[in-house]
């Protein structure tokens, strides 16, 4: 798995170590990590998921012991407010459909595209996404499924800002998130984010099954 274009290895990160902690932890949590301090994320990351004692981290950080387990508190924190409970009928239904319309734009099929998706949704695609540059919105059910039909192949349901919604990372590589807007058990809106900035303001976390 290569690491998501999006997380900025400008910090001094291990590219090698990130793409083994994408494998460990999954692609939306480590884009969640991507979020923290270099010095938070390693504490986090060799205590919570690695079980390092915090006199095990300090020098690897350069810190004491003390401030290695505050960095970890602090991530952990961060780390969880990302995530939200799934129990709701709510939540189960939209999960549902969107796991519905994932299949339908995988298989290409059209038909039932159509009937998860409102007559007039609305796709509002993102320019820093180069194929779509020159339709940055479509409208309507018929050109929005024309658009995902056979596509999102590499395509997961993830949580975005706490509601359900795609990661499209075909190969682990990160092409653009979709946050859908949901009314009456239709999608109504679609929004792609495609540029780095941008989707590394958003809250993202991996799902229960």
């Amino acid at each position: 798995m290569t690491v998501p274009e999006p997380i900025n290895h400008q910090d001094g990160s291990d590219p090698e170590h990130e793409a083994l902690l994408a494998d460990s932890v999954g692609l939306a949590m480590l884009m969640v990590l991507g979020n923290l301090s270099p010095a938070e994320r390693i504490a986090f990351v060799l205590h919570d998921i690695f079980d390092l004692s915090f006199s095990e981290i300090a020098p690897i950080i350069g810190r004491n012991e003390v401030a290695a387990r505050q960095l970890a508190s602090r991530a952990r924190h961060r780390v969880q407010g990302a995530k939200v409970t799934a129990d709701s009928e709510e939540f189960k239904r939209k999960r549902e459909l969107i796991d519905a319309f994932l299949a339908a734009s995988r298989s290409g099929d059209f038909e039932k595209l159509l009937t998860v998706l409102d007559p007039d949704v609305v796709l509002r695609q993102d320019p820093a996404f180069p194929p779509v540059k020159a339709w940055p919105v479509v409208h309507g059910a018929e050109a929005v499924a024309k658009g995902f039909a056979g596509r999102a192949q590499g395509a997961r349901p993830v949580l975005v800002n706490g509601s359900v919604g795609a990661v499209v990372a075909p190969r682990g590589q990160l092409l653009f998130v979709l946050e859908f807007k949901i009314m009456d058990g239709k999608i109504t809106e679609i929004d792609m984010v495609a540029d780095p900035a941008r989707v590394r303001q958003l809250d993202l976390a991996e799902m229960k099954e």
